[in-house]
């Protein structure tokens, strides 16, 4: 009896299986093997897109010491990475890795003019988000991180609203400063100076990737602040109406 009983107790350890982990995109639903690296980007397991701004390898994903991991194999692309409601969120920066520890990992990044998002699910993630925080993410409670007026909300509005009108497609253009400025009746020049205050405000918060400065191309700047805004959720779904707002129009037009 003891024995069987030694062996009972040790036989589920040997035998442990990897967690499984699944990958969503566009809709579509893939299981992500566990013995090898899977790789995203242009060309790999998962061919995102042809879009020549996308790295042929961009992502690759595998299980190493007891859990999976994404790494940035890419050369100049990074990735926002943000548990499901946003509560959590980390830059992916070219060469580097983390773990993917909650029940639903979103990765967003841009290529060029085109945002795309994915997500990655487990049903065995070694955290979860507490119910604290959960809540402080419901709109009831919540506490941002940075107060914006009304119209440098609503210049975020304009700018994310292809992510914010998105119904299950997980490929975005961009708005370009000229578009995003006429669809709020905006000079380039108030649109440039508010697009300024917004990220210098960010970039004081330590969000990375919104410093202006020689080498930084305005399309990258503008994409980031769009990936870190929907993700985080300091702009929604909801926030749309912002961008038809009569009084918000008179006010821009004041002053100017």
């Amino acid at each position: 009896m003891t024995d069987v009983k030694a062996d009972a107790q040790t036989e589920p350890a040997a035998e442990r299986a990897t967690p499984p982990l699944r990958l969503e995109f566009a809709g579509e639903w893939r299981d992500v093997p566990p013995d090898r690296a899977f790789v995203i980007g242009r060309e790999g397991d998962l061919a995102i897109d042809d879009n020549p701004y996308l790295h042929r390898q961009f992502l690759d994903v595998q299980f190493r010491d007891g859990l999976w991991w994404l790494a940035n194999v890419g050369v100049r692309l990074a990735a926002t990475v943000s548990s499901a409601g946003g509560a959590v969120q980390s830059w992916l920066s070219p060469g580097a890795r983390m773990p993917l520890v909650f029940e639903r990992n979103v990765i967003v990044f841009t290529a060029g003019p085109v945002t795309y998002e994915l997500s990655l699910h487990t049903e065995e993630a070694p955290y979860e988000i507490s119910r604290q925080v959960e809540e402080s993410m419901s709109g009831e409670t919540t506490v941002m991180p940075a107060r914006f007026t009304a119209m440098q909300k609503q210049l975020i509005v304009a700018l994310a609203e292809p992510m914010l009108r998105r119904e299950g497609v997980s490929m975005n253009e961009l708005p370009s400063s000229t578009a995003a400025a006429r669809r709020l009746g905006w000079s380039m020049t108030k649109f440039n100076r508010k697009l300024d205050n917004v990220c210098d405000k960010l970039d004081r918060m330590g969000v990375q990737g919104l410093r202006g400065g020689p080498g930084k191309v305005a399309t990258n700047r503008r994409a980031r602040l769009v990936e870190y805004a929907v993700t985080s959720q300091i702009v929604t779904r909801a926030d749309l109406p912002l961008l038809d707002d009569e009084s918000l129009r008179e006010a821009a037009a004041e002053e100017d």
